[in-house]
């Protein structure tokens, strides 16, 4: 995109410069992984085309011996990998040196300090790492006999509940090897919540046997056999959906992004709104939605429009912080947003057991109603602000659809495949191989068998932290299976909520604010994927017995586990966003808040009435109609209410506001009364703004519209 000099300066050059995917990895759940050359780099090289080939592969010629069988080579890939990688990053004090001689120069002193891990390749012990995490991975299909163990896969699946001292060893040397690579890998959060899952399954049966969590107790074999030789430990649903689909998704994602899809994307949004007052606003919101498809990361969207769009927004009268917040709100976005939701959409789809097009389905609404929220902040702001008109010096949107518009085909091939029935991994497949043919032709971003192949490795890459993450969640899904954790978890938390009320749709209500608190703050802690297997196990439960269809409670308890990426303290894309406009965190973060509200309250709409289920597209036409047009009056009002300002009329005072907050609020409790009410305070809060336009321009007061230059054109 042709920016003038001075949007470009200090910026990087796009979401495809070095210094954006730099300064992007910084801020994912994940962490970046370390540059590797040499030796060592040529054999991940080769390791991660192979998991590539072989995920390809078995799309179309599956092994023999089953998927299990399949999961266990892709972990032995995989794992390895991480630990070469990944540095430990564990950092050791450095004895201080001796203080210098009389006279000497103070350079000379050097105070105690912590020293950084060293990130130029794998150490020692990182490859003594990957070679035991070999073994232990390649174990059980080992083909012949050792100590009692091995003889092979059948064999080893034979032993199921019956255990070798060799092969509890193996499991318990894999246990260990996961959460470290989970620890290098995401931190040491989720570690720590594998081994309280860890803790309860063995020390459970102390607890007093009258306590709702107690259970009659496990031994230490007994678990290593649920996590090694069953099918909801370490190669359970959570692994297979990163070693089924997710691998496929991020491979087909970095295809995308070296064929220019990335770049594309982001120069179409800003020449579609080039000459408006919210131009800058409305290209960061379309730029976030769009990269979505390439970019699977709340944060690593936020960065990449950012890097475009945050010299755009500053020559428009926008505060970092708010500009900040529009980015992160947009950039988390792109996790909801059809036709590539994030990784947790796919472990969906296999817990209940439908197509990842029904996931998609049951998404499309609350992502219009998302962004029709950050649409309506974005235009509140630039008249409440005073935002001045920006020209982006672009070219014309039709000519740039003419010559690159190719890259949206692949998208439409993904959903039309679906809709054919097509699964979803060989429609990923057919559309990643639409992608690379379609780079040549753009010179720049052809895709030669050298630059094919590290979009292969690039997207296995993508995969390595997802997967150590999944596999780990085996502790947690098989340790909630064998002691029956779920059920009892769920019981304690309906009956908190009847505490307070014995009205069943009072007590659903407020369990459904119990789970949307605790999953925002287990969100705080672990990644979105685990933070969805968790919640699910948990929390999932409770909303089922309740009486929810389990669709809405399983994409309730998705969407708050994706808005861990906004949600303070930690709020990775929050984070991001002030990291590139050099804002404020925290008021970032509440500007972020105010943005993504509409993703906090639609959740709990679908979920505590039978009509919500229409803001998932369940039901006749009647209901999803119904659902979609009053959730989207609820969506506006809160706008006004969160902005001060009514689009078209003029400034909200706070009465207005309030009632604005309470209609919002009211309207997406989709039953006949409340939405009744709703629309009545809505009325109230317009006409509340159209006295007070009418009393400021009797008394002279401020004006209801704010100057606009009229040396520009506006939309």
């Amino acid at each position: 995109m042709p920016l003038a000099p001075e949007q470009r300066t200090g910026t990087p050059a796009g979401p495809d410069a070095p210094d954006t995917r730099k300064l992007a990895a910084q801020f994912e759940d994940e962490k970046p992984g370390r540059p590797l050359t040499g030796p060592i780099g040529v054999l991940v090289t080769g390791t991660t085309l192979a998991i590539a080939l072989l995920a390809l592969v078995q799309v179309f010629q599956p092994l023999p011996q089953g998927s299990k069988y399949y999961l266990i080579i892709f972990l032995a890939g995989v794992l390895p990998t991480v630990f070469l990688a990944y540095p430990a990053d564990l950092a050791f004090p450095r004895r201080p040196r001796p203080a210098p001689a009389p006279g000497a120069g103070a350079d000379q002193a050097e105070p105690a300090r912590r020293v950084a891990p060293d990130r130029a390749g794998p150490t020692l012990p990182d490859r003594v790492l990957a070679g035991v995490a070999l073994v232990s991975c390649l174990y059980p299909v080992l083909p012949f006999t050792v100590g009692g163990g091995g003889g092979g896969y059948d064999a080893f699946l034979d032993r199921q509940g019956l255990l070798v001292g060799l092969d509890v060893a193996m499991g318990t040397v894999l246990l260990l090897l996961l959460l470290e690579a989970c620890r290098r890998t995401t931190g040491w959060i989720l570690p720590a919540v594998c081994l309280l899952f860890l803790a309860y399954g063995y020390y459970g049966g102390l607890l007093p046997q009258s306590w709702p969590v107690a259970h009659a107790g496990l031994d230490f074999g007994q678990l290593v056999d649920a996590f090694y030789n069953s099918d909801s430990g370490f190669y359970g649903t959570p692994l297979d959906v990163a070693a089924s689909y997710i691998v496929l998704f991020t491979i087909y994602g970095a295809v995308l992004d070296l064929s220019g899809a990335g770049r594309f994307f982001v120069e179409l949004s800003a020449a579609a709104f080039r000459r408006s007052r919210t131009a800058a606003g409305r290209t960061a919101v379309a730029s976030g939605f769009l990269l979505g498809t390439v970019s699977g990361s709340g944060a690593a969207t936020t960065v990449s429009i950012g890097a475009v769009t945050w010299p755009v927004l500053r020559r428009a009268g926008y505060p970092a912080e708010r500009a900040g917040g529009m980015l992160a709100a947009a950039g988390v976005g792109a996790i909801l947003s059809p036709p590539t939701l994030g990784a947790a959409a796919f472990i969906i789809a296999e817990y209940l057991g439908v197509s990842y097009l029904q996931v998609l389905g049951w998404a499309t609404i609350p992502t219009v109603l998302y962004y029709l929220g950050i649409l309506l902040s974005v235009e509140i702001d630039a008249r409440r602000s005073g935002v001045r008109p920006v020209v982006i010096d672009t070219g014309s949107p039709w000519r740039l659809l003419g010559r690159f518009g190719y890259h949206f085909l692949s998208l439409l091939v993904i959903t039309g495949l679906l809709a054919l029935g097509v699964s979803a991994t060989r429609a990923v497949v057919g559309a990643t191989v639409l992608a690379a043919a379609l780079s040549f032709l753009d010179r720049r971003h052809r895709l030669t068998p050298a630059r094919l192949v590290d979009a292969l490795g690039t997207g296995v890459r993508g995969v390595l932290a997802v997967s150590a993450v999944c596999a780990a969640a085996g502790i947690i899904t098989a340790t909630t299976t064998k002691t029956g954790l779920g059920p009892q978890a769920a019981a304690l938390l309906v009956s908190g909520a009847q505490v307070v009320a014995s009205d069943p749709a009072v007590v659903l209500a407020l369990t459904a604010l119990l789970a949307a608190v605790a999953l925002s703050l287990l969100g705080l802690a672990v990644p979105v994927t685990a933070s969805f297997v968790i919640g699910w196990v948990i929390i999932g439960p409770a909303l089922l017995d309740l009486g929810v269809a389990a669709p809405a409670a399983a994409m309730f308890v998705f969407y708050f586990a994706v808005l861990s990426e906004v949600s303070p303290p930690t709020a990775l894309a929050a984070v991001a966003a002030a990291a590139v406009t050099g804002g404020r965190l925290v008021p970032t973060m509440w500007q972020t808040l105010r943005y993504a509200l509409p993703a906090y309250l639609i959740p709990i709409a679908f979920v505590i009435t039978p009509t919500g289920l229409g803001l998932l597209g369940i039901g006749g036409p009647q209901r999803i109609a119904v659902a979609a047009l009053v959730s989207a009056l609820g969506v506006a009002v809160l706008a006004v209410a969160a902005g001060g300002w009514l689009p078209g009329v003029g400034r909200a005072g706070v009465p207005e506001r309030i009632l604005g907050a309470l209609a919002g609020l009211t309207l997406l409790w989709l039953e006949p009364v409340p939405v009744t009410v709703g629309a009545v305070l809505a009325a109230a809060v317009v006409a509340g703004v159209f006295v007070r336009r009418g009393a400021a321009g009797r008394t002279g007061g401020p004006s209801a519209t704010p100057p606009v230059n009229h040396g520009e054109e506006e939309q």
